[in-house]
């Protein structure tokens, strides 16, 4: 579909759309609510000329309250602001649904990056042999997380769902019915959800959404090139999960967490089956397979409801395969692709449904190592040399008891890593099969945990779990390549993978090397790591898999996803592409079966793409390194000036809305690392570092730098190399174009009141400057004259989004203020700036 054609079907289907069913809200039956849309439009009109006029948000609402509503006291003025917030919460919820129903209608199969237009693409150059074998050995992995960026409840998720379908019917008296029941709902809950309800949060998508949309795309890619692609490769498409097993800085993640989120996911799939079977059975009637279908059933149904055996992927291939071949046999293939699209399924998703994985923070194990050498061994840890740790590593056997130790962590890993092979025994060896570290930065952080399952009675051949590194700093990404290097070396680690064919996947950490290294220095660091690291691998005869830490935003390694895969070098490994989702992302980029397909093509393509029909502008000459490296290097001496900057923290912590990320009932995890009660930027988790800059409209990580570098070029009269970059590199071309969609979103008038602040007015002035000047800068590089100027659905969709939460933002920093002059209504105001993170945070769909 041309850009100019979607552009109108957006204005059509979307924008008219919007306009019409928000009028609907003016007239619902709610008791003080009957005049809030009407008031909305003149805050809109306060904010958006206020700020032009270099106007505070503080002034912008007196002004707002003097103009367009009778005599109000203080109190009744916070309950007006209360009902507005309410209200646009439920506009954001409705621009949400009618975006959603409207993606089918923006997007069709012959667009670039679908299946369809592979085939075509591949059949039209004499490449449809070339395509299929790359299909029988690559896979996508998407993995999703528990990450506290979702910040609708499962109630309201279950009414967005509702609304949906009734906006694509066009029932307007539906719709007005959910409006009412949408007003009527909580958008915020009372407690923080459990490890374990972030799981079932997540699950819902599972059985409702990814069942049946991966189902169909599996089916279709083998429609298109092939039965054996399935038949030799049902690994295409998986799944992973973090629920349950993510320990890393989540003290309420235990091993009973674990058991339990396995279990679901293994009952949920099997209900996915049971219920696909119960539809077959009307059709499959014939005398020879009905009693097959019903023993498959009652099977099914004894381990959902009675929990009195359990079932294996392999059994129940067997006996559908032997209802297949009666079915041709005797009954005229009669309803063979129904039965086909579930064995599709249970290729797919096994026992498991998706792979629950295991995470823990190195510096954790680090501390259990010491503790185990210690009562084990008599040893002392650091007394020891790297040679002897490494034997005692990776030769000695023991099997340690949970009971025999104190530290409620070493006895909850113990637990844990002995649970592992009954997992595997009930979900499948794939249920869960890979312990990833956080914070890696030694070879000694991947062999402690190699360490744990021999010291937790597991034999070297019982080890069926792959050990993943995650590379998440600056620091990391530069000892990555000596670190592999040894373990390939090694001679324990090298026979282990040996019987994990030969296969090592590594994580690289987008969000804290972003926080850690500033925008370009991250993105550059992770792709000469790839290379490096696939460098090293090949040289040890390893096959190197790369599994990306990935968030919403271009800041966390978001955006243009698809076409950063595109992008990467034909020297970077590319046998899976593996990158993690999170809460906001599963919801407006995955949460629909039509988005959900349609993305998980796009990925399943780049990685073909990018390796069957060779592009030039993927590999980069010696000239254009040496410019991404002094870009690179730049940027980062920006960056790390700011962040050393002693006003840094500080502003963060006074100015912003960081610390309420905390108090929000949104997820079970801490906001940050550490304990203590002074913030200290190391213990800052991504999220909500990169969500609060969000939020005050500022979306430093995504750019800072940025300018800086690019200047440099042009102070030296070589800003036309940059422009000959941009068009010649993929790689270029979106790190430029992702920078745009943070700066797209950013926003300066909104806190300009902060310029003339005594303590924080200098250092508002260092990041507007940059932000002014990185977007001057891209501009002239890319050519263009705004910023996205080559994506204009996106930019209205934001340009929309933008104009809906204006008034909230301003609502937002009025209360910010309002907490700064120490108001005797702090805590009031407080509780606004966490009721205000919901619908910001939320209409901006991937700001965290």
């Amino acid at each position: 579909m041309r850009k100019q054609q979607r552009q109108d079907v957006f204005r059509q289907i979307v924008a008219n759309k919007y306009l019409i069913y928000n009028s609907l809200f003016t007239a619902l039956p709610y008791e003080k609510m009957s005049n809030i849309g009407m008031l909305i439009p003149f805050l809109y009109k306060e904010s958006k000329e206020g700020y032009a006029q270099g106007k505070e948000p503080r002034q912008i609402i007196e002004e707002f309250f003097r103009d367009h509503t009778e005599s109000m006291d203080e109190d009744e003025q916070i309950d007006l602001m209360f009902r507005i917030i309410q209200y646009i919460e439920r506009q954001v919820v409705l621009f949400d649904s009618i975006e959603d129903v409207a993606f089918r209608s923006l997007h069709d199969k012959a667009d670039f990056g679908t299946v369809h237009h592979l085939y075509q693409v591949a059949k039209e150059n004499n490449k449809l042999d070339e395509v299929r074998e790359k299909l029988k050995n690559f896979a996508v992995r998407v993995v999703f997380t528990a990450h506290p960026t979702q910040f609708y409840s499962n109630e309201v998720q279950r009414i967005m769902h509702e609304m949906r379908d009734a906006i694509r019917k066009d029932s307007v008296s539906r719709i007005d019915l959910l409006l009412q029941q949408l007003g009527l709902t909580p958008f915020i809950t009372h407690k923080k959800p459990t490890p374990y309800d972030e799981a079932l949060s997540i699950i819902y998508y599972l059985r409702h959404i990814y069942y049946d949309s991966l189902g169909s795309l599996f089916t279709e890619v083998k429609l298109l090139f092939g039965e054996d692609i399935a038949s030799e490769n049902s690994d295409m498409i998986q799944l992973g999960f973090w629920p349950g097993g993510d320990r890393d800085g989540n003290p309420f993640v235990k091993a009973d967490t674990t058991w339990r989120v396995a279990q679901e996911l293994n009952i949920s799939i099997l209900k996915c089956y049971y219920n696909h079977l119960k539809e077959l059975r009307k059709k499959l009637t014939f005398r020879k397979v009905n009693d097959l279908v019903k023993e498959i059933s009652q099977k099914l149904y004894k381990c959902i409801f009675q929990g009195e055996t359990s079932v294996k992927q392999e059994e129940l291939l067997n006996q559908l395969k032997e209802i297949r071949k009666i079915l041709i046999k005797d009954y005229n293939s009669l309803y063979l692709n129904d039965l086909d699209e579930l064995i599709d399924r249970v290729n797919l998703f096994g026992t498991h449904f998706a792979s629950l994985d295991i995470r823990q923070d190195s510096s954790k194990h680090d501390l259990m190592i010491r503790a185990i050498f210690q009562k084990e061994f008599k040893v002392d840890y650091d007394s020891l040399e790297d040679e002897d740790k490494i034997k005692f590593l990776t030769e000695k056997s023991l099997n340690i008891q949970a009971e025999d130790y104190e530290d409620e962590i070493i006895k909850d890993t113990i637990n844990n890593i002995k649970q592992l092979k009954e997992i595997q025994a009930i979900n499948g060896e794939k249920g869960v099969h890979r312990y990833i570290i956080s914070n890696s930065e030694s070879v000694f952080d991947i062999l402690n945990v190699y360490a744990f399952f021999k010291y937790c009675g597991y034999k070297d051949e019982d080890i069926k779990f792959d050990i993943i590194p995650l590379f998440e700093t600056i620091k990391g990404f530069s000892n990555s390549e000596n670190v592999m290097n040894l373990l390939y070396n090694q001679k324990n680690y090298a026979a282990h993978l040996k019987r994990r064919n030969g296969k090592q996947t590594i994580m690289l950490g987008f969000s804290d090397g972003t926080k850690d290294g500033g925008y370009v220095r991250a993105n550059w660091g992770i792709y000469e790591t790839k290379e490096a690291l696939s460098r090293v691998a090949k040289a040890n005869g390893v096959k190197v898999v790369f599994f990306d830490g990935r968030g919403g935003p271009p800041a966390r390694g978001g955006g243009k996803t698809h076409q950063f895969y595109e992008s990467q070098g034909q020297d970077i490994a590319n046998y899976e592409i593996q990158l993690t989702i999170q809460g906001q992302t599963i919801t407006s980029v995955y949460g629909t079966k039509e988005q959900s397909y349609y993305n998980f093509e796009q990925l399943l393509t780049a990685g073909v793409n990018n390796e069957v029909f060779k592009n030039d502008k993927i590999n980069l000459n010696e000239n254009e390194r040496e410019i991404l490296n002094n870009l690179a290097q730049k940027s980062y001496q920006k960056y790390v000036e700011l962040k050393e900057n002693e006003k840094f923290v500080p502003y963060l912590e006074k100015m912003s809305t960081l610390k309420y990320y905390g108090k929000t009932n949104i997820g079970s995890r801490p906001s940050k690392r550490g304990s203590g009660n002074k913030l200290i930027f190391s213990d800052l988790r991504a999220i909500p570092f990169v969500g609060s800059w969000s939020l005050l409209k500022q979306n430093v990580p995504g750019y800072y730098g940025f300018g800086t570098a690019i200047q440099f070029y042009k102070e030296n009269g070589k800003i036309e190399e940059l422009k000959k970059l941009f068009k010649q590199s993929s790689f270029f071309k979106t790190l430029v174009e992702n920078s745009m969609m943070s700066m797209m979103k950013t926003y300066f008038p909104l806190t300009q009141y902060m310029k003339d602040d005594i303590e924080f007015g200098e250092f508002w002035e260092l990041l507007y400057n940059e932000f002014e000047l990185t977007k001057q800068m891209i501009l002239e590089v890319s050519g263009y004259k705004t910023l996205m100027e080559d994506e204009p659905v996106s930019k209205a969709s934001v340009d929309m989004r933008e104009k809906i939460v204006l008034p909230l933002l301003t609502i937002q920093q009025y209360a910010l203020q309002k907490i700064q002059e120490n108001n005797d209504k702090k805590e009031v105001y407080e509780n606004m700036v966490m009721r205000c993170l919901f619908g910001n945070i939320n209409a901006s769909r991937n700001s965290a």
